[in-house]
């Protein structure tokens, strides 16, 4: 009987520890109130009503435990199924901020500077040129066409543009309804089903900047973070997808977390709506923006918000998460600074984000009174297209998740963001 024990024991031990996830807690004992958090649920439900959103997956910790985590609506509208808390969601933009994760562990590990130009590790990006507009704009065409192409010229760029540019949106390539939009949207189109990283990104180093980089920000919705993506590679010497996998959502225990969603996880994947004026009709793209070759640190990402929230708990941890340090406190408050100064755009940026700054891989919110919303000071987040709002207060040790499938969230989100504030009552 001792012997079967024993070997029990050590058959116990020899297999994988599973890394814990977030506790639980009653909301009042971590200065939340239960009744106020009934609103995040009435708040959702109002717009499930109206038939903006088909579900949407809530949770909020504080202090280091869950307090509210619900799940409400509908995954699927044609077939009822109900909306599940282990939903696994497309990321698209939200994976921006694991990918600067990934940047600074190698960071503090001597392996990336800040300041180093990307050519060192890619070198299709050195010597880049600058589009200037021409003064004289071309003539409309025809109606019904897409107008003419701006022209330019190009001049030589002030410096290869950094790492810490890419991580801030200052870096002037292919951003959003810049100069050069026609052109990158060609590279886009250029890339074969079968291109990694390795075989995409250098042909992006042919592309002219938007500006010189440095004295602008302006959004690099897919090109920045995919090259992030790549310089990894390169200096950690492992594939991208490996590298987080190791390296971040194993340590975490982000056990939902994939470029490709497996065969047997697919059911979880909510499906994918676009609001119209006849209500949410079904997306024909029900793959989004993830992919099993090409792993863009831009937008290929999927995961669950619980899975999310250890990502997030690690950052309000100061960059620890059951026993797991994955960065010092110093680090993580770099990347919750702002790194943008006076360059921020007021059309592509503040319009939407009054009173905010950028640091790595995510806004950070540098005065709420100014602000659009009731975020508080010093939080940091950053969105994704399909919905998936996020953000984390490591100053009061509050992280807030508001997971969809429908474009058009900013209203809700800002609401979602109200009735979370409002139930911290210490």
């Amino acid at each position: 009987m001792w012997n079967k024990r024993l070997t029990l024991c050590v058959a116990l031990l020899a297999l994988p520890l599973a890394a814990r996830t977030v506790p639980t807690a009653k909301p009042e004992d971590v200065g939340l109130s239960s009744e106020r958090l009934q609103r995040i649920n009435q708040t959702v439900q109002r717009y499930i009503d109206d038939n903006q959103v088909s579900g949407a997956v809530t949770l909020v910790a504080r202090k280091g435990r869950i307090a509210h985590f619900a799940a409400q609506g509908l995954m699927d509208i044609e077939s009822k199924k109900p909306m599940a808390k282990d939903a696994i969601f497309r990321l698209a933009s939200s994976s921006k901020p694991i990918t600067a994760l990934a940047i600074m562990m190698l960071v503090e590990e001597g392996k990336v500077r800040l300041t180093d130009p990307v050519s060192r590790f890619i070198p299709e990006f050195k010597d880049s040129k600058v589009a200037v507009a021409k003064p004289s704009a071309p003539a409309p065409g025809p109606p019904g066409q897409p107008p003419p192409a701006p022209e330019y010229y190009l001049v030589p760029a002030n410096h290869d543009i950094t790492i810490r540019e890419l991580l801030t949106h200052t870096s002037g390539l292919a951003t959003r309804g810049g100069i050069t939009a026609r052109e990158a949207a060609k590279v886009g189109q250029s890339r074969k089903p079968t291109d990694r990283l390795s075989d995409a990104i250098p042909r992006l180093g042919a592309l002219p900047l938007d500006f010189q980089p440095g004295t602008k920000w302006q959004y690099s919705a897919g090109a920045a973070f995919g090259v992030l993506g790549r310089v990894v590679e390169v200096a950690s010497n492992l594939p991208f997808d490996q590298f987080l996998r190791q390296r971040v959502f194993e340590p975490l225990g982000m056990k939902d977390t994939f470029f490709g969603v497996p065969a047997d996880r697919a059911s979880r994947l909510p499906t994918l709506y676009r609001r119209t004026a006849q209500g949410l009709e079904r997306s024909e793209n029900q793959r989004g923006l993830s992919n099993d070759v090409y792993f863009s640190g831009a937008s290929g990402l999927a995961s669950t918000a619980e899975d999310y929230l250890q990502y997030a708990q690690m950052l309000a941890n100061g960059g620890q998460l059951n026993g797991k340090r994955l960065l010092s406190p110093r680090t993580v408050e770099l990347m919750f600074s702002n790194h943008v100064g006076d360059v921020v755009d007021l059309v592509t940026f503040q319009s939407f984000n009054l009173g905010m700054g950028f640091g790595l891989g995510g806004s950070v919110v540098l005065d709420s009174v100014k602000g659009t919303g009731p975020r508080p000071n010093g939080s940091y987040g950053w969105d994704g297209v399909f919905g998936t709002h996020w953000w984390v207060d490591p100053k009061d040790k509050l992280i807030a998740i508001l997971w969809i499938q429908t474009p058009d969230y900013w209203a809700l989100a800002r609401d979602f963001d109200n009735a979370v504030v409002q139930a911290v009552v210490d």
